[in-house]
């Protein structure tokens, strides 16, 4: 599980990990004995799991939540992942878990990217980038975002030339 959320803690030993951006929303996680595959490594599909509650996490942080989701009728949907997997993480590692928002057309489209560090190490051991597409939750079609999501998502933008 993903815990202590860390983000705006200028003390936090975290945000000084070699980031590829300036000041991600960061959470932390232990990898647990039912996390790991035969290879006695993190399973691929726990990652993805980790993405998705990153994701949430961060939305909720920035102050939209999956109530806010269903109140507009809208959801922020996957239409592709691109997934690094640089080196494996074994039983009881801890790993800083990241993630930004890396674009945003304030109409359709939007874009995350993720980064997650071994903490002993300090050696990056994952890579991710999400294009989203809103749709409505009703008829699962494509909807412009509302005005919410514009504000929430496009004024949270971190680019890595901001770094």
């Amino acid at each position: 599980m993903l815990e202590c959320q860390l983000v705006g803690d200028d003390a936090n030993r975290w945000h000084e990990l070699n980031w590829q951006v300036n000041r991600p929303f960061i959470m932390l996680w232990v990898v647990q004995q039912d996390e790991l595959d035969h290879y006695n490594h993190a399973n691929n599909t726990v990652y993805v799991k980790k993405l998705e509650q990153l994701a949430w996490a961060h939305s909720a942080s920035l102050g939209l939540s999956i109530e806010d989701y269903q109140r507009l009728d809208r959801a922020m949907v996957i239409h592709k992942h691109v997934i690094e997997y640089k080196h494996p993480c074994l039983f009881n590692e801890q790993v800083a878990c990241a993630t930004w928002i890396s674009g945003c057309d304030k109409k359709f489209r939007l874009q995350r990217h993720f980064q997650f560090i071994a903490t002993d190490t300090e050696q990056t051991v994952l890579t991710a980038t999400t294009d989203y597409v809103c749709v409505s939750l009703a008829s699962g079609k494509p909807k412009p975002m509302p005005a919410e999501f514009i504000e929430t998502y496009g004024q949270n933008v971190i680019y890595e030339s901001d770094k």
